[in-house]
């Protein structure tokens, strides 16, 4: 049996009467590469929401590592070993690359940052720091403001910060949101390769289809405020539900 790293127990969530979400339950294996999808409306990103503690699920447990953290600060989810790359870029736009990965490594070294002590002589972070930077394709734009990066490489760098903390579980909302088609199979590729390098658990929310298949072991849908399905590509291309509810009759 599988060891689950992350678990949603019966959530529930309703924003001014609205209902969100009705008992939703699934949970995810340790190492799993796995995708959430579902029309927009459907809650994918309320639902990473209530995973990284922005909201708190009115019923139900969230349950990281054997320990509930449904009501926790976001912060101290992180700290767990949580991380998230947002739909929208999470940058420093007049820092530098390697500063905004510095940063992130320092805090996560430290607890906190020490502006008494100049950020050249911490060697092992700028080590660490240009580590990730390589890792993601960034490290010969290390210099560079982040504002001026294109927005692909905008999104490498909001990836490369969230690997800064060091996740166990890592969760990508929308990683390709925006892209041209060539940054999309680039980005795909890089999650790829992470995955593989890293040995982490990750989750991802994304539209495209072709991706959605192409890279992940399993398939969640959101729809009808609850889990509407689970299952490999194969399963999920093939289940008659989810394709008169979101996939349409050509999958």
């Amino acid at each position: 049996m599988a060891n689950h790293i992350l678990s949603i127990e019966h959530v529930s969530k309703s924003f001014e009467g609205l209902q969100v979400f009705n008992d939703v339950s699934f949970a995810i294996a340790e190492g799993e590469l796995s995708s959430i999808i579902g029309p927009n409306g459907a809650g994918k990103t309320t639902l990473f929401n209530l995973i990284t503690g922005y909201h708190i699920p009115d019923d139900g447990k969230i349950v990281f590592e054997g320990r509930n953290i449904a009501g926790m600060q976001p912060f101290d989810i992180v700290r767990l070993g949580m991380a998230r790359a947002f739909q929208r870029t999470n940058i420093f736009p007049r820092m530098s690359v390697l500063e905004n990965v510095l940063t992130t490594v320092i805090t996560r070294q430290k607890g906190n940052l020490n502006f008494v002590t100049p950020t050249r002589n911490l060697k092992s972070a700028h080590d660490r720091a240009y580590e990730i930077l390589e890792g993601v394709g960034l490290a010969d734009m290390a210099q560079r403001l982040s504002g001026t990066l294109a927005h692909g490489n905008q999104k490498r760098l909001d990836i490369a910060v969230a690997l800064a903390l060091e996740p166990k579980l890592l969760l990508l909302d929308e990683p390709t949101a925006g892209m041209s088609p060539e940054e999309r199979w680039q980005t795909v590729e890089l999650v790829k390769q992470l995955w593989e390098r890293l040995k982490i658990t990750m989750l991802f929310i994304e539209h495209d289809m072709d991706i959605v298949f192409g890279i992940s072991q399993t398939v969640r849908v959101l729809c009808y405020k609850t889990l509407l399905a689970e299952g490999t590509p194969k399963e999920i291309s093939a289940n008659q539900q989810v394709i008169e509810a979101y996939l349409g009759e050509e999958v």
